[in-house]
């Protein structure tokens, strides 16, 4: 009898680029572009435009989560690869931007290497452990989930204008620090992207954060 082709009964690996058909997939890349342009313009000292940048990564995050969750005849391998590039997506923008605006604003002074460390690593931990244990009761995070330190910083930079630049490096210091600290704490905090008056929410706080720093860029 003829042998069986054993490619016939195994089941095809995708592409990698096929991933790219995935909308939810397209939206978590749409947030890593805003994450480069928040990184660009905190290194070239553009604040305002960093801002921006920030807030409307956590918007196209959460609106990952929101498609993802709506979107029907997605496999469970399509679900795993898309909470894969979340997660590495997470790192450059809830610890790595974070990280690099506390150096750029400080003027990359070696003192800020020790903040920008910590709010990396504390970014780096929390993830891995949200990813090995998830939510705590399938309801809540255990620490404070990294966009909220976005969102924080977002609007604590709103207050710059009131502070020397060497005040202002200190309170930003304190505020990523802080941060981080309850990054990795053992407090509970609900999921808010999964309700879905906080999406509203998220989008006029978007929206109120670029007007009002677009205009400062006038």
């Amino acid at each position: 009898m003829p042998k069986k082709n054993s490619t016939t009964r195994e089941t095809l690996q995708p592409t990698i680029l096929s991933y790219l058909n995935d909308l939810p997939n397209l939206l978590s890349l749409s947030g890593l572009a805003c994450t480069v342009l928040a990184i660009y313009f905190s290194i070239k000292g553009l604040y305002g435009a960093a801002m921006i940048g920030m807030v409307w990564a956590v918007a196209f995050d959460w609106a990952d989560g929101l498609v993802a969750r709506k979107l029907k005849g997605r496999t469970a391998t399509d679900a795993k690869f898309g909470g894969q590039l979340d997660v590495v997506i997470d790192i450059v923008s809830y610890g790595v931007t974070p990280a690099i605006l506390l150096l750029s604003y400080g003027k990359f002074e070696p003192i800020y290497l020790i903040g920008a460390f910590v709010m990396l690593a504390a970014a780096a931990v929390r993830l891995s452990y949200f990813s090995t244990y998830g939510l705590a009761g399938g309801t809540k995070y255990t620490g404070l989930a990294l966009d909220n330190n976005s969102l924080i910083l977002v609007f604590v930079f709103l207050f710059e204008g009131f502070f020397t630049h060497g005040a202002f490096s200190v309170v930003l210091y304190i505020t990523g620090v802080g941060l981080a600290v309850l990054n990795i704490s053992e407090i509970k905090t609900p999921k808010l992207s999964g309700n879905p008056r906080n999406v509203y929410l998220l989008g006029a706080y978007t929206l109120g954060i670029t007007a009002i720093y677009g205009s400062k860029l006038l």
